[in-house]
């Protein structure tokens, strides 16, 4: 078996520079330890979820079968974070503590964007923005826009524009988990009853629609041509990924590149097309634009990665939704899709979309004995590496130091 896999290898070589780190390792097995994605690396310039991780020609393969993923599983579920090899300042700012002040008045702002005289509407609205969220992405997109500024020279005041676009990101944001939990029939979102669960399907839908609808509204009036068109690629991806979900690949070597593309149209298009916005509002340069689009498209793939190990090592009090969630509505995400490598009775699960009685907990089982979840948070890791690799691009500033300690962030998180 040897020689078979080593000519596919050659094969690859010469045939595919842009495939992705993630794609290699599925197709030939490869440990993903053998692999640096930042020291000896480039990153392509491809919108893909994945090509910045290419694996590099020059690496050897000894025997043609070291390459098999390895049974023992590591020492660590977290090694050190990998922005301490990276980055050298001592102490890396906290991005919380230096978007608190953009953000004070965040759910207020929206609140007034969907501001109806229909006191039902209104509520159904205003019931996710009630500012207990963690406003992730409107946090990422203030600290970017703000070390943009700076590296272009000006002061690190928030444009109006880009405090726009930092609104405008948690209302779409917003629609499309209310849209989501209609569709998966979910009865908790943030640790409290779902909008379709309290007021019904049809109300749910709706009132998503008219978030939408606002935040269209509020894009309108930011007044540039070019932020328009980039932030309307992320409802565009939104409605694709969904529809990604829906389906499955029966040709296991498509199986993680299908999943790959889902994650980034779902979770990833949004962070990287609002970091670009902004980025276009300040800065006409086009690798400026890259640096900011890259940024958030590995931090976004990354958070993914992680949410969906938390879907097997969190307790549902923990995660704000039950565990195992994923599995129950027929998903295979990267812990089990790994875990197909050690346990191959997986692969007729996925198809059926774990729908026979004892799938789920058989195939959870699997997940946990097999080094899944260990590779999928090692792959989250190479994603923040190269995140961090494209931010630190930009002129030194805190808000540039606070989005590389944000990707350790994303990367300990339990929740």
């Amino acid at each position: 078996m040897a020689a078979p896999l080593w000519r596919q290898y050659q094969r690859w070589i010469v045939s595919s520079a842009g495939t992705s780190l993630l794609e290699t390792q599925w197709r030939y097995g490869v440990r993903p330890t053998s692999v640096s994605a930042v020291s000896g690396g480039r990153a392509s310039r491809s919108s893909g979820p994945g090509d910045e991780l290419s694996l590099q020609p020059k690496q050897r393969v000894l025997q043609g079968y070291t390459l098999s993923l390895a049974r023992h599983k590591p020492r660590l579920l977290y090694p050190s974070c990998p922005c301490r090899n990276i980055h050298s300042d001592a102490k890396l700012k906290d991005p919380f503590t230096l978007a608190q002040k953009d953000l004070a008045s965040l759910y207020d702002d929206i609140k007034k964007e969907l501001f109806v005289s229909k006191e039902e509407l209104k509520s159904l609205c205003d019931y996710y923005f009630d500012g207990k969220g963690k406003a992730i992405r409107p946090m990422i997109v203030v600290l970017m826009a703000r070390a943009l500024n700076i590296h272009s020279n000006r002061a690190g005041d928030l444009l109006p524009g880009q405090r726009a676009v930092a609104m405008i990101s948690e209302m779409i944001h917003t629609a499309s988990l209310v849209h989501d939990d209609v569709i998966d029939g979910s009865d908790k979102r943030r640790g409290k009853r779902t909008i379709n669960d309290m007021w019904g399907e049809k109300k749910a839908i709706l009132a998503g629609d008219f978030i939408l609808s606002a935040a269209s509204m509020a894009l309108a009036r930011i007044g540039n041509i070019t932020v328009v068109k980039v932030l309307s690629q992320v409802i565009e991806d939104l409605v694709r990924g969904e529809f990604m979900q829906l389906g499955s690949k029966e040709n296991e070597n498509e199986r993680f590149k299908h999943y790959l593309e889902k994650t980034f149209k779902k979770t990833a298009s949004l962070i990287a097309n609002s970091c670009k916005a902004v980025s276009i509002l300040v800065n006409s340069d086009p690798d400026v634009h890259e640096i900011a689009y890259q940024y958030g498209k590995n931090v976004g793939i990354a958070f993914q990665l992680v949410d969906d190990v938390l879907d097997f090592t969190t307790g549902a009090s923990q995660l704000g939704k039950p565990s195992a969630a994923d599995l129950k509505l027929g998903l295979a995400t990267g812990p089990v899709l790994f875990a197909c490598q050690q346990f191959p009775e997986l692969h007729a699960m996925i198809m059926r979309r774990f729908s026979s009685k004892g799938d789920v907990a058989q195939a959870w089982q699997y997940v946990i004995q097999s080094d899944g979840v260990q590779q999928t948070n090692f792959l989250a890791q190479r994603y923040c590496q190269e995140a961090i690799r494209h931010i630190s691009m930009l002129r030194p500033s805190a808000e540039r130091d606070a989005l590389i300690r944000l990707t350790e962030m994303v990367l300990t998180r339990d929740k």
